[in-house]
């Protein structure tokens, strides 16, 4: 029922890793692998919670080390034949997307289109202010680090056609009463995790560039690093789209009873019975108007693969392939530590522990009890990602050349139930992350 395909320490891989192969001999790396692959495939059939698919990948001293896929893509629950997940295998990675779509935004500061300091007022076209406190400007520093004092309490995904100024505008026909500001905390004095405030970001960057969001992260980043990923799964290759994971989960779509003995339902990316069809309303869509109809808060697929080229050209200082993506100045100041969390809780939200420190669109994991990732000796910058069943994990030790990605395709049991051990993590993302951590980094 689960495929399994995976790269051996060496190998496929013999002419990235050679500084690794020079430490072991190839019967450690396939030792290693093997012991890795029968933990993974373990964690994916484990009856405490079964995973609809899983793909990951390992880097170790600026090198992959390990990739592997496990499960199905897609699942037939019995009237279709199942796919397997393979190392062409995308995914929508929810949240991460936010530290890809802030790259992005980073390459328009570096060409002097955007300020991180200025008031966000000037590109949008009206004036963004928190009710609560009109005379405090909202910059993109705040929104990058989730304290411009907006909340999700109103929602944050709005039909093609509709304008965001309508939203957040006071007075205004979407406004109703309110609920998207904070009435006790102005812009720069709280965290709180906030979605909202990345569909403000991809709508800016559509405004100083006059470009549709989708298009104008391929042009910024997606097509200069290579890669086989987009905000819009219409626009995917087709060989990209047959690839694309269905996300799943054992509950109903609209509902949060689960049956862990019921059958995978999609939650998200079907296409196995009708084609990929751009956001509703397209034909209506208004460039700078409101970009969250391609979310820049969640919605890039990509595969495993194509997220270990990017968490390289971090680690190579904005260089990929001998070519200049991001200058290292630019990527030292998004991944500066922003915000950590006090030991009161009076200086932001942490989701009971999930958020402790921040940069400029990125998650920091100091590797301090209850902060960390694997059990001890990572410290790792990136992002997690938790939508419609997906689990994602993108973590990288940019200093020593460490990283580690996950994909989870689907849960069969409410991942908040099944509590992790030593942080805020479900149980089986601490052993994806501490199995991998062991195997192929520290190993």
């Amino acid at each position: 029922m689960n495929g399994n395909r995976r790269t051996v320490l060496g190998l496929a891989l013999l002419g990235a890793c050679k500084p690794l192969l020079a430490a072991l001999p190839m019967s450690s790396h396939a030792a290693l692998a093997h012991v890795l692959d029968d933990a993974l495939a373990a964690l994916v059939t484990d009856p405490a919670c079964e995973l609809a698919s899983l793909s990951v990948l390992a880097i170790r001293k600026h090198n992959i080390v390990y990739e592997g896929q496990f499960g199905r893509r897609r699942i037939g629950n019995g009237g279709l034949p199942d796919l397997p997940a393979n190392r062409d295998t995308l995914y929508r990675i929810a949240s991460c997307s936010k530290m890809v779509t802030t790259l992005g935004l980073m390459r328009l500061v570096e060409a002097n289109k955007l300020d991180l300091d200025a008031d966000v007022s000037r590109y949008l076209g009206f004036s963004l202010r928190n009710p609560h406190f009109p005379e405090r400007a909202i910059t993109l520093q705040h929104l990058l680090t989730h304290r411009a004092s907006l909340r999700d309490d109103a929602g944050y995904s709005f039909p093609a056609g509709t304008s965001l100024k309508d939203f957040v505008t006071p007075g205004a026909r979407l406004y109703d009463k309110g609920a998207m500001w904070a009435s006790k905390a102005g812009p720069g004095d709280f965290f709180t995790y906030c979605n909202l405030g990345w569909g403000l970001i991809g709508t800016l960057m559509e405004r100083v560039t006059n470009e549709r969001f989708d298009r104008l992260m391929r042009r910024l980043l997606l097509a200069p690093l290579g890669l086989t990923a987009g905000y819009n799964p219409a626009a995917l290759a087709p060989a990209a789209l047959d690839n694309l994971a269905t996300l799943y989960r054992k509950r109903t779509v609209d509902t949060e009873v689960w049956d862990a003995s019921g059958p995978w339902i999609a939650q998200a990316d079907d296409y196995r019975s009708k084609p990929a069809s751009p956001p509703p309303g397209i034909e209506r869509y208004v460039i700078g108007d409101n970009a969250t109809p391609f979310s820049p808060t969640g919605g890039l697929r990509v595969t495993a693969r194509d997220l270990g080229t990017l968490m390289l050209m971090l680690m190579n200082k904005g260089v990929h392939d001998g070519q200049r993506i991001l200058q290292a100045a630019t990527l030292e100041r998004m991944f500066a530590r922003q915000w950590t969390a006090d030991a009161a809780g009076a200086n932001g939200d942490t989701l009971h522990g999930l958020f402790n420190a921040w940069g400029l669109g990125n998650a920091q994991f100091p590797d301090q009890p209850g902060r960390r990732l694997v059990e001890g000796g990572f410290d790792a910058v990136g992002h997690l990602g938790d939508a419609y069943g997906l689990r994602s994990v993108f973590a990288a030790d940019l200093q020593r050349g460490n990283g580690m990605i996950v994909l989870v395709g689907g849960t069969s049991v409410d991942p908040d139930l099944i509590k992790g051990r030593y942080s805020a993590l479900a149980r089986f993302e601490e052993d994806i992350l501490t199995s991998m951590f062991r195997h192929a980094i520290a190993g």
